[in-house]
């Protein structure tokens, strides 16, 4: 059905394609859809010229090439403003187009002023329709506002379209049948993966040795899945399950359990990395120990040895800041903004959860270790809505911060503003960044696109868990996503 469509009209074609993308599928079919998307950028300006499309063809032709890496122009939206410089009215009713103009707009580069216009025209009249149309469609619009598929984990996202486009009276039942089936398909290897991971975290007897630590292995698989959802990274996904479940007992530990002298012996032992007879730490730390060094030694057997002696690297970096927020909380001393964020890119976990995804990806060696170390536009960006998604979410929401000082105390200090006005500076500084991993994904890249996925998906984790309640901390409500993604299967 693909390669049929590549003979037919744009429309046609770039609809499919989208359809794949948007019905999770599309991992089946990533050569041939490149191979279709170089051939339609490449007859782009001559298309455009000879065609007057509708406001939905521009858009997914925007968003889906622009995904793939090909910088198709903003410009192509100017025709849809009147000589005002305002988007027209006639267009404020055409749901479909404003749907697929508002979801394109989240590709957006910096100096893309006319994309921010969008948004803001496409979300006041999305709103304003959402009361008179169909509940199927309210439930479309709605998620679509609160949830663009360009920061929506993917298996989420492939979830909810599926769930859209099977009570569309034009839906194709073939490629409805097929999305269902992998869906489900992909749900059994997920359980699997859960069956192998609840063994080992009962093995490890953490629960038992640390019962004031946070026991989060679910969430730290539905972290990792919203990482990287693909069937060939399974090995990959458990590593990075089990890195994000260790962590978090080492997180609760420096954060609030620890004393200063039992933080600094903690920190002593992982650096040298290996466990004396001698060591003075007390049992419980010597537990937590033993488990990062466990998980630490075991995986990198199975691993080149670069990626081995990075991993390891990554774990004693994440111990060093963690270390320094703990000092700073426990001295109630504020750093600077600047300060905070530069140890805030190392304790957000990048690198050290990015070490296990790479350990088992057979595919990646030591160009992925170097591009993840060279501190790219688009790793800023994913450390960082890591990092202070964290910090602002309780804030919007009107909670505790949790303990000092987080991103908007330091900020705040540094530059004499309100809470509010360090929130939305914060957030404002976050969309920048955004626009900046945007552009990362436009060719030529230094790394294959597996990995720039990852890195997105890293960030779209970070906003799944945060952008509202702490999901990794209150688990209960992420109990929806997990019977969705993982439990129960789409009925055929």
């Amino acid at each position: 059905m693909l390669l049929e469509c590549s003979t037919k009209e744009l429309p046609e074609n770039i609809k499919f394609i989208n359809l794949l993308c948007r019905l999770g599928v599309s991992y089946h079919f990533e050569d041939e859809i490149d191979e279709q998307l170089r051939r339609i950028f490449n007859m782009l300006p001559k298309l455009l010229e000879d065609n007057d499309y509708e406001l939905s063809t521009f858009a997914n032709l925007f968003r889906v090439l622009r995904q793939y890496g090909y910088k198709m122009t903003c410009d192509v939206f100017e025709k849809f403003k009147g000589g005002d410089g305002e988007f027209k009215e006639d267009i404020a009713n055409d749901v479909e187009g404003l749907l697929c103009l508002y979801e394109a707009c989240f590709l957006a580069v910096p100096d893309e002023d006319i994309l921010d216009e969008a948004i803001a025209f496409t979300r006041k009249h999305l709103e304003n329709l959402v009361e008179n149309s169909s509940p199927h469609l309210q439930n479309h619009i709605r998620n679509t506002l609160m949830n663009p598929s360009h920061r929506t984990t993917e298996r989420l996202n492939a979830f909810h379209y599926i769930s859209f486009y099977r009570e569309e009276e034009s839906a194709d039942e073939t490629l409805l049948k097929f999305a269902k089936m992998d869906y489900n398909a992909l749900q059994l290897l997920y359980k699997k993966e859960l069956a192998i991971l609840s063994k080992w975290w009962k093995d490890s007897n953490v629960v038992e040795n640390l019962p004031y630590a946070r026991d989060r292995l679910i969430e730290a698989y539905m972290w990792s899945l919203g990482a990287v959802f693909e069937p060939q990274y399974s090995i990959s996904r458990m590593f990075l399950s089990k890195y994000v479940a260790v962590a978090t007992p080492l997180d609760d530990f420096y954060d609030t359990y620890g004393t200063v002298d039992e933080i600094k012996l903690l920190t002593a032992q992982l650096q040298r990395f290996v466990m004396d007879d001698g060591d003075e730490l007390p049992e419980y730390i010597k537990s937590l120990c033993g488990l990062v060094f466990e998980l630490a030694e075991k995986h990198h057997a199975q691993g080149c040895s670069c990626k081995a002696t990075f991993a390891k690297e990554m774990l004693k970096e994440l111990s060093i800041g963690l270390h320094n927020e703990a000092m700073w909380r426990k001295e109630q001393k504020a750093p600077s903004f600047d300060e905070y964020l530069r140890n805030g890119k190392v304790t957000c976990g990048y690198e050290a959860f990015t070490s296990a995804f790479l350990l088992g990806a057979e595919n990646m060696g030591m160009d992925e270790v170097l591009w993840v170390r060279n501190d790219s536009e688009m790793i800023v960006g994913a450390k960082l809505h890591a990092r202070f998604l964290n910090d602002v979410s309780g804030v919007r929401k009107g909670e505790s911060r949790g303990e000092f000082p987080k991103a908007v105390d330091c900020y705040m200090i540094q530059y004499g503003m309100s809470e509010d006005e360090a929130v939305e500076a914060i957030v404002k500084f976050l969309e920048n960044k955004w626009k900046l991993m945007n552009e990362g994904l436009l060719q030529p890249t230094m790394v294959s696109r597996s990995l720039l996925k990852y890195t997105f998906n890293y960030t779209r984790s970070s906003i799944f868990l945060y952008q509202g309640t702490d999901l990794f901390t209150y688990g209960n409500d992420m109990m929806p996503m997990v019977n969705a993604l993982v439990i129960n299967p789409i009925p055929m």
